[in-house]
């Protein structure tokens, strides 16, 4: 067979060489040494989950701590699996949570020198690397139909054997030269396939950042490259643009494990060296007392909007993925509280290969703990951003209320044992709204020794005494004064020692006024809520607990 005459007839508007490529349009990067270059490769499929998020950590961690590059390069060549607008929200997305990448397909265009960063637009330069191929005997057409194909399927599972295009069931393998002028006269269509060296019984070893030497079966197939559209197929694609835009860590799920002999034959057939495979674990969950992989149908909160949707702050985000990331962090944590996450030395080695579990109640009590080191300030304007985005309806109310907003934010977190209240700003949100009186509802009930008449009773009391400019230590008094007054123990512990002698006791009837004024029984300390609310909203609103 001559090689070179049918990479021409196969590809005869194809001009340019790999040399071309490889030394001119994408020359070595220049940096510093050991430095990482990391990509983040998703598809256009109008999805992107946490273990997107998870792996993008990862490079971006890689990258950065070593003054390396981070980039982001769109998979869309399967046009089947496309959705208009993913590519938006992709980006979007992973810039909500502070993914920051020095170059490739952006919101407001490409950037970098290794472009185009969308595959679908680098169908050239595919070609020409397909084109190499053919001309080393280690690529060739593939004219048969999806019938034929299906009849091969039949055939095998008939035999018992393994199902795919290779060894005597690659009929078009060894096609002569004039076989293929005489279909490519008839206009019939083909693909590329790469022809494998592998046997089924062959392994191979490979070392794995994350898992160590891995041993593998080597690939046997025949698979395809170039699809009719003259596109690639993933496994080509990548395998191209990882070597030119001289990626040096891929980081991945461990599903991806089963492809890794097909990508590690094509880097060998073209002599290129293969980048560092990282296989990162699924992320789990417990359900039912046992663990189980993310579900995309099951389990919400693997999507990322998710995330957005409830208002996460991503530096929450980003502290809860590194414990589960690295197995040290929260050690580190406890050592550095006050440290930036950049500041932490992350390492593949510290990662698990058995499976990360991810926990929800875990996640929001770090929320907590990371909000709470956030200005009041700053949590504000997240807030309202987040309102923009996702619950316009409060837009307005947050703007012309930004004082009293950032105050009832800012009570109870100070001091020795702050409050630790504020996880993501739907429930940030749902913790202040009673200040609004569109808003306000009574959520809980009087406690169970007081009825409604009682509970006017004491409300009216406190009405009549009630003093916006008491402090909290007057106020507190004319608080106990009306349960001593009124059969409750000015205090708990004296009601605790003789609960006979007393209907309950001062938080009984301090709680009445929590909740004609709050709704809730629990909330900050109600002294300093009723400074924030004002006069004339809490007399309001007591009058209308006392007439209802």
């Amino acid at each position: 067979m001559d090689y070179k005459k049918l990479a021409e007839i196969l590809f005869p508007n194809v001009k340019e060489t790999i040399e071309y490529y490889e030394n001119e349009v994408f020359p070595q990067r220049k940096l510093p040494a050991g430095a990482k270059v990391t990509r983040l490769g998703p598809s256009p499929t109008g999805f992107i989950h946490l273990g997107n998020l998870y792996g993008a950590f990862v490079d971006e961690r890689l990258a950065h701590q070593s003054e390396g590059v981070f980039f982001l390069r769109i998979e869309d060549t399967d046009e089947k699996r496309k959705v208009e607008g993913s590519v938006e929200i992709i980006i979007s997305s992973l810039k909500y949570f502070g993914l920051n990448f020095d170059e490739g397909a952006l919101l407001d265009g490409e950037i970098g020198n290794y472009g185009p960063y969308y595959q679908s637009n680098r169908a050239k330069i595919y070609q020409c690397f397909a084109k190499y191929l053919v001309e080393q005997g280690r690529a060739y057409p593939c004219f048969c139909t999806e019938e034929e194909l299906e009849e091969i399927r039949k055939q095998q599972t008939e035999e018992n054997v393994n199902t795919g295009y290779y060894g005597k069931w690659a009929k078009d393998r060894n096609i002569t030269l004039d076989e293929v002028q005489t279909r490519l006269n008839n206009n019939e269509e083909f693909v590329i396939r790469f022809k494998s060296m592998g046997t089924e019984e062959g392994t191979f070893e490979i070392e794995d950042a994350i898992r160590g030497k891995l041993s593998i079966h080597e690939n046997y197939q025949d698979v395809v490259m170039l699809k009719t559209n003259g596109i690639p197929t993933y496994h080509f694609a990548h395998v191209v643009d990882d070597h030119l835009m001289r990626v040096t860590h891929v980081v991945r799920g461990e599903e991806w494990l089963s492809t890794l002999p097909i990508h590690y034959e094509i880097f060998k057939s073209f002599g290129w060296e293969h980048p560092v495979y990282c296989h990162t674990a699924h992320l789990m969950k417990m359900d039912d007392g046992a663990k189980r992989k993310l579900s995309k149908r099951k389990d919400p909160e693997l999507g990322l909007g998710f995330y957005m949707d409830l208002g996460y702050h991503p530096a929450a985000v980003r502290e809860y993925l590194l414990t589960i990331l690295n197995s040290n962090y929260e050690e580190w944590r406890i050592q550095n509280p006050e440290s930036s996450t950049d500041d932490f030395e992350f390492t593949l080695e510290k990662m698990s290969n058995s499976g990360a579990l991810f926990d929800l109640d875990k996640l929001n009590n770090i929320c907590k703990d990371v909000l709470l080191k956030i200005s009041t300030e700053e949590i504000y304007e997240f807030l309202l951003n987040w309102a923009k985005e996702h619950k316009n309806e409060i837009v307005e109310i947050l703007e012309n209320n930004k004082q009293s907003v950032i105050k009832l934010l800012s009570v109870g977190r100070s001091g020795d044992k702050p409050r630790k209240d504020l996880m993501y700003c739907q429930q940030i949100f749902e913790f202040i709204n009673y200040f609004f009186d569109e808003y306000f509802e009574i959520v809980d009930s009087y406690p169970e020794n007081i009825n409604a008449e009682e509970a006017k009773k004491l409300l009216a009391l406190y009405l009549e005494t009630y003093n916006h400019t008491d402090d909290q230590t007057q106020w507190f008094e004319k608080i106990r004064t009306i349960a001593a007054e009124n059969g409750y123990a000015a205090k708990p512990k004296d009601y605790k020692k003789n609960p006979d002698l007393y209907k309950g006791h001062v938080g009984d009837v301090s709680s009445v006024v929590r909740i004609a004024l709050i709704g809730r029984a629990t909330s900050p300390d109600i002294w300093e809520l009723q400074q924030i609310m004002g006069e004339e909203k809490v007399r309001r609103r007591l009058e209308k607990a006392i007439n209802n």
